[in-house]
């Protein structure tokens, strides 16, 4: 379960010394954040990390990882660590929550992982948060600073200055905005205003594995989709912990973020959900609630000697599995691109734009239209995406998913066919 990081302040960690790179200010230590303060680092940057909060953690529940994360996390250095925290995943399964009949299956052993060169796998986001946090403590050219919020940014041919909410300027030849669906730094750079609200809410919960009969104690990542909802549960902590996870097309208009929700509550918003997938749900406790939100595509994450990364430059919806993933990507890009003559950071950061633009802006729109489309039909719609579903090969769903989780952070990647089967939390 998550624990809190011990604080960081303005003398702590390294990146004290003698400089021997580009001086550059990434605002957010969030999973996006500290994956590109690692690849950075180690690209030849001298990086300040400025997080709001008051420690370096990271809260939620469970994540998913396909090969093209783990693809990411091995160029930082970090994919073996996380390997050994994950449940590497049999089966992602897709199940008609009504009736309680599987509709297809998509395996996730020999054939996929020859295919794709690495594992899907699950975990606490702890358990990815972690290890790229003791990287970055532990590299050099990285210093953490917590307390941190960033308020806004000037730039002239010198550089970028960032002025904190509590007043400090921090001077630095470029600044990255790792911060998050709601990005302060995204506020002045893009201006679009508020987060999308998706309509969609998520309740979340985490409970230990002993509480789960043993008959149901699946290693895959199975999704029950039914009307408008849908539910998601798989094994995460080592197997040591359950994450269930169930989402209403309920029209919400406001966003939320983990605000604890009854129980019965809870079990009132999927009366139709089948005998299986309803013994599942029930074993939730201390459930909490979100209400999902995203952005429309845009062209243009770059100002200068700013950029934006992962949620700042692309939030998506939860239902394609990719936020992090593409974080993660994000990452190892901009520190192949960027270079460490600070002349030339405007230049190389719209070329990072322009290599990750497509990607990003595709599987935004996927992870929407499968929500739409996949998840949440019923009647006789819901009966033809059975059927659609139910004709598909294993070489077809593998085909499906070659543009996603075939991609490599650093090759160009552009989107193919479609991904059909997905189960998301």
């Amino acid at each position: 379960m998550p624990k809190e990081g011990p604080k960081e302040g303005p003398g702590k960690g390294p990146g004290k010394g003698s400089r021997k790179g580009p001086r550059t200010a990434i605002a957010g230590g969030g999973i996006g954040g500290l994956a590109t303060a690692l690849s950075l680092a180690r690209h030849g940057h001298d990086v300040v990390v400025l997080e709001r909060r008051d420690c370096f953690t990271e809260l939620g529940a469970g994540i998913q990882l396909g090969p093209n994360a783990f693809h990411a996390l091995d160029v930082l250095g970090v994919g073996d660590v996380v390997r050994e925290r994950a449940v590497h995943i049999d089966e992602l399964r897709f199940m008609d929550g009504t009736t309680g009949e599987k509709v297809v299956s998509m395996p996730l052993t020999g054939a996929y992982r020859a295919r794709f060169d690495n594992p899907y796998a699950v975990v606490h986001r702890i358990d990815l948060y972690e290890p790229l946090l003791a990287a970055c403590r532990a590299e050099p050219s990285v210093q953490l600073r917590n307390d941190c919020s960033v308020a806004a940014y000037e730039q002239d041919a010198g550089g970028v200055t960032v002025r904190l909410t509590s007043g400090e300027l921090i001077h630095a030849d470029a600044l990255i905005g790792a911060d998050g669906i709601n990005s302060t730094v995204r506020r002045q750079l893009v201006g679009d205003g508020p987060p999308q609200v998706s309509g969609h809410t998520i309740y979340r919960s985490v409970i230990p594995m002993e509480q789960v009969p043993e008959e149901l104690r699946w290693n895959t990542v199975t999704l029950w989709a039914g009307p408008k909802w849908h539910f998601v549960h798989y094994p995460i902590g080592g197997g040591e912990f359950f994450n269930l996870a169930a989402t209403r097309d309920d029209a919400a208009t406001e966003a939320v973020l983990g605000v604890p929700v009854r129980r019965d509550r809870v079990l009132a918003e999927f009366p139709s959900l089948g005998t299986t997938a309803r013994r599942l749900l029930e074993l939730g406790r201390d459930w909490k609630s979100w209400v999902l939100c995203d952005r429309d595509p845009v062209d243009r994450w770059t100002d200068g000697r700013v950029v934006l990364v992962g949620d700042a430059a692309h939030p998506m919806l939860q239902y394609a599995a990719q936020g992090a993933c593409q974080a993660l990507e994000d990452a190892v890009v901009l520190g192949e691109l960027a270079g460490t003559e600070p002349a030339d950071f405007a230049q190389r950061f719209e070329k990072f734009n322009a290599e990750r633009r497509e990607r990003t802006a595709a599987t935004q729109l996927l992870a929407r239209e499968m929500g739409r489309q996949l998840y949440h039909p019923a009647g006789e719609a819901a009966k033809a995406r059975n059927a659609m579903l139910r004709a598909l090969s294993e070489d077809d769903l593998y085909g499906k998913v070659q543009w996603l989780h075939g991609g490599r952070a650093g090759t160009a990647s552009a989107p193919g066919a479609v991904p059909v089967v997905r189960a998301t939390a």
